[in-house]
Parts: C-alpha cells; sequence; structure tokens
C-alpha cells in the first residue's frame, strides 16, 4: 500500500508561451511511471511511495529545463501515513 499522496502544482517562468503545454509535458512525466494519479483544475495527485513520488517532482523539474524554461516553482504538499494512506479513503464520503 502507498505511504504518501503528494500534490504538486508546476508553474513554469515563461514569457509570451502557451502554460499548459509545459504542464501537459509535466503531466506527461508523471504518466511514463506506475503511479496512481488524478489531475485536477489546480494541482495533480500522486499516490505512492514517497521516495518514489519525490524522484517525480525531481523529474518533472528537469523536464521543464529539458524544455528550455529558465525558472520554475513547484508547490507540492505531501500527506504521509507509514501504515497506509490512499486518495479514495480521503474522498470517499465526498463521491
Amino acid at each position: 500500500m502507498a505511504n504518501a499522496l503528494l500534490s504538486i502544482q508546476i508553474i513554469p517562468k515563461v514569457d509570451d508561451q502557451d502554460l499548459y503545454s509545459f504542464v501537459d509535458e509535466a503531466i506527461a512525466v508523471i504518466e511514463s511511471t506506475n503511479v496512481k494519479y488524478s489531475v485536477h483544475p489546480l494541482e495533480t495527485t500522486l499516490e505512492g511511495e514517497l521516495s518514489e513520488l519525490l524522484q517525480i517532482v525531481q523529474k518533472m523539474n528537469e523536464k521543464m529545463a529539458e524544455l528550455g524554461v529558465p525558472s520554475v516553482i513547484s508547490q507540492v504538499k505531501i500527506a504521509y501515513r507509514p501504515n497506509g494512506i490512499t486518495m479514495d479513503e480521503l474522498v470517499e464520503k465526498y463521491q
């Protein structure tokens, strides 16, 4: 079972370029992994082992650099439970 949820909002600093195309590239990094994730209007939430999720954040930032983005802000929220945590259990009463 996953021990962490990580929500991330990538904000690339780009002038006169389509911000959403860079966000799409960041989400593609997540899609290339085997972690469960859910895209929301202002952030994307990932479910997995904390160490793996932090590596994904690093890859997302590195991808922005590869694309020529001079600066990136990554806003990250982490919920960590060593005995396990899932997105479903946190939102089940709202489903």
